[in-house]
């Protein structure tokens, strides 16, 4: 990522040969001031270019399955991945599909302070968007855990998808959607590193059954 610096494009105001000299404490005040006022305007120039939808993009933090992505608030990582035919809940309600399920196991931690992360979608390598299960409760999901500063906590998620869907696929992680919309959320995209080979493997030998149930 890169930093931008906005510079201002005003010149100096020219002084004329005999003017008069200011008291010193009057011309930091001033100096203070115009400062304040051009940084507001290269703000001000900046945000004018950006529409809506520019403001409201997230900040997107890459990785790979494995590592930890560090995205300043948390940290994720994916750990593991199966694929199913069935999900059987803690209620021993068994949930069947036409297509896959693709169970992904996954780690997060805070910085400052603790946050619940939101449902995680995952994109295809040609940009499609799969959004968590709805199927699933979220109460059996990572998202219903407190993510703790500098405490690993484990969950899982799950989506349900085509096995089209799995070459190049991605998870992305967020925070929960608010009423208040805040600009450059931070987000992490994990590759799962899938393979045309790896991912026709993975959707050939899902369980029969993937059970919630804590072991």
């Amino acid at each position: 990522m890169t930093d931008t610096q906005q510079r201002s494009s005003v010149p100096p105001a020219r002084r004329g040969r005999r003017a008069g000299r200011r008291p010193a404490g009057t011309s930091r005040l001033l100096s203070a001031l115009v400062g304040l006022a051009l940084a507001g305007a290269a703000i001000m120039l900046q945000t004018a270019y950006l529409d809506e939808g520019e403001l409201n993009l997230p900040l997107t933090y890459v990785g790979d399955k494995g590592e930890d992505v560090d995205a300043k608030r948390f940290t994720v990582r994916v750990d593991s991945y199966v694929t199913a035919k069935s999900i059987q809940s803690d209620s021993n309600e068994t949930i069947g599909t036409d297509h896959l399920f693709l169970v992904v196991n996954a780690s997060a931690k805070s910085s400052l302070k603790p946050y619940k992360l939101g449902q995680p979608v995952l994109m295809t390598e040609d940009g499609k968007k799969f959004s968590a299960t709805d199927r699933v409760d979220s109460s059996q999901t990572l998202s219903n855990v407190w993510v703790q500063p500098d405490i690993w906590v484990s969950g899982r998620y799950f989506f349900e998808v085509p096995a089209s869907a799995l070459p190049g696929a991605r998870v992305v992680f967020a925070m929960p959607p608010t009423f208040i919309v805040e600009s450059y959320q931070p987000e992490v995209e994990v590759d799962l590193g899938l393979d045309e080979a790896a991912a026709r493997k993975l959707a050939a030998s899902p369980q029969d059954v993937f059970s919630t149930a804590k072991k």
